[in-house]
């Protein structure tokens, strides 16, 4: 069941991959359908936009993040339980010793970040530390060593400039969308009514659609990530109950009081406790309840 899990996790994270790039590409062929007639000449710019932006963040996203969540770097004598444990899930995992790092909130939450196992970082909230017992830190510390062993902290720093490009663009199109040549319009009744429904559709895309579904995927990703972390974290401490008592202890606790909204996505449990969304298209974490039937079963 564990393996099964893990494989099939994977499985759709490719698949949803898969389609943030069909979005972007639609997207910037849209884009350049609109104001050029020439969709290739979209798509390309969608993908030099792409690595541009990829260029800006790769480098270093560990530090930025930990600086938006007010993150503070700390060593084996600062904390020792910590380090240890951390040291111990990082052995097991067979990753890198990650940089270690505290925030100083009340509230029970962890996250990873960075570009790869050997440039990534982990940090934990002081009120994950005052609450958790090791049995639920070792759960709560090999989910995120997870995280950084399934490369989960490239695939969601990929994702964001994925949706950052795209709505990058979108905001281009809504500026401009004015300012596009209507000749094309004015053929024969025939071409002109297919060229204004092929525009009404691209705008329709590229304004509207769009941003919509990349957001969709990003989140579907980002809850696909967290079900594979929590079996991999199993894999990892052979203890499926210390995750799940974690679980259930962040669940019940009231939000961070400083999260950065942007790297909501990061961390174990949304930390701003949003209210969930009716059908769970845009929550940024499975339900716990979920989370917990699955960690049962394995």
């Amino acid at each position: 069941m564990l393996f099964q899990q893990i494989a099939r996790n994977k499985r759709k994270t490719v698949g949803i991959m898969g389609l943030f790039v069909i979005i972007l590409a639609l997207v910037g062929a849209g884009l350049g359908y609109l104001f050029s007639d020439r969709p290739v000449l979209g798509l390309i710019i969608a993908v030099i936009f792409s690595i541009i932006y990829m260029l800006i963040v790769l480098p270093n996203p560990a530090n930025m993040v930990m600086s938006l969540n007010h993150a503070q770097e700390v060593h084996e004598q600062d904390n020792p339980e910590l380090w240890h444990v951390v040291e111990d899930m990082a052995l097991v995992g067979q990753v890198p010793m990650p940089r270690v790092f505290i925030i100083a909130d009340p509230s029970p939450n962890a996250f990873a970040t960075g570009r790869d196992p050997n440039h990534s970082a982990v940090a934990v909230t002081q009120g994950l530390l005052d609450m958790m017992n090791r049995e639920e830190l070792e759960g709560v510390l090999g989910h995120e060593i997870s995280h950084i062993r399934n490369y989960d902290i490239l695939v969601s720093t990929i994702a964001a400039v994925l949706v950052g490009v795209i709505s990058y663009l979108s905001g281009i199109a809504s500026r401009y969308i004015w300012w596009i040549d209507d000749d094309r319009d004015r053929d024969d009744n025939n071409g002109g009514s297919i060229i204004v429904i092929f525009k009404v559709i691209a705008i329709l895309f590229v304004l509207i659609l769009g941003p919509i579904c990349a957001s969709l995927a990003q989140m579907a990703l980002s809850r696909n990530r967290e079900y594979l972390a929590d079996a991999s974290s199993v894999e990892l401490t052979r203890n499926p109950q210390g995750l799940i008592s974690a679980l259930e202890k962040i669940d019940g606790s009231a939000p961070m009081k400083k999260a950065d909204p942007s790297s909501a996505g990061m961390y174990i449990e949304d930390p701003l406790r949003k209210r969930r969304s009716f059908t769970h298209l845009f929550d940024s974490h499975p339900p716990t309840a979920d989370r917990i039937k699955r960690l049962e079963k394995m």
